[in-house]
């Protein structure tokens, strides 16, 4: 973990309702950190402490079960804040992050960040449209895991990661099988199993972690349906 004392080429998320005053300001109540791959940023059942925001790399953000099981909740990309949920929930954080090879993650200092929210109300309505967007859509991928049969949940990340993250037919799983499983809500094998099935019948190109889309409509397809 490499840390910078303060952020100079500080590129913060809805930073287009901040005053150049304002953006100064958490500037200089900033830092940035440079995470290793896999590196925790932070763990379920521990205090917020900091205003968090990706500002390179992917985070993957998980909650863990009572028996310990995992549901990979979602992918987090650059320019979006990171545990705003629990930041201004119950400040517990109800899920744990971790890092996705290397990237920067920007803390800002709560109590700064809480001064603006309270002083810029066009910056405060971005925040709050914001943690709704991130509460609706984990909100759909539950709904999803609960009403979609297993095909309609792979297609699901498939897309997710087409559309969302790499905004491309051609890409390369970040997660380990036994992730994306957990992301689909499914076992290892039963991933694996109907991932290869989707290969056989050339929906896809599968080789090791690198994905092929060969029929965008079929996959939409089975999403839609379930």
């Amino acid at each position: 973990m490499d840390e910078q004392s303060i952020v100079d080429d500080l590129t913060l998320p809805l930073q287009q309702y901040l005053r150049p005053d304002e953006l100064e300001e958490i500037r200089i109540n900033s830092n940035s950190v440079t995470h290793r791959d896999r590196e925790v940023l932070f763990r379920q059942s521990t205090r917020t402490s900091h205003i968090m925001f990706v500002r390179s790399g992917l985070v993957k953000v998980f909650k863990e079960s009572r028996s310990h099981r995992t549901s990979l909740l979602k992918i987090a990309t650059k320019g979006e804040y990171l545990g705003l949920l629990s930041v201004f929930g119950n400040k517990i954080h109800q899920y744990s992050a971790t890092s996705l090879h290397s990237c920067d993650i920007g803390y800002i200092d709560i109590n700064c960040f809480t001064s603006i929210l309270k002083r810029n109300g066009e910056f405060a309505i971005g925040l709050i449209h914001a943690i709704s967007e991130e509460g609706l859509f984990v909100l759909e991928k539950l709904l999803g895991q609960t009403h979609k049969q297993l095909p309609g949940r792979i297609a699901d990340v498939i897309l997710y990661f087409s559309d969302i993250i790499y905004k491309s037919h051609i890409f390369d799983f970040p997660l380990t099988r036994r992730e994306l499983a957990e992301m689909a809500g499914t076992t290892k094998e039963s991933f694996i199993r109907t991932l290869a099935e989707f290969k056989h019948d050339k929906i896809i190109d599968l080789e090791g972690r690198k994905v092929s889309i060969n029929s965008m409509k079929i996959v939409r397809t089975l999403s839609d349906l379930g």
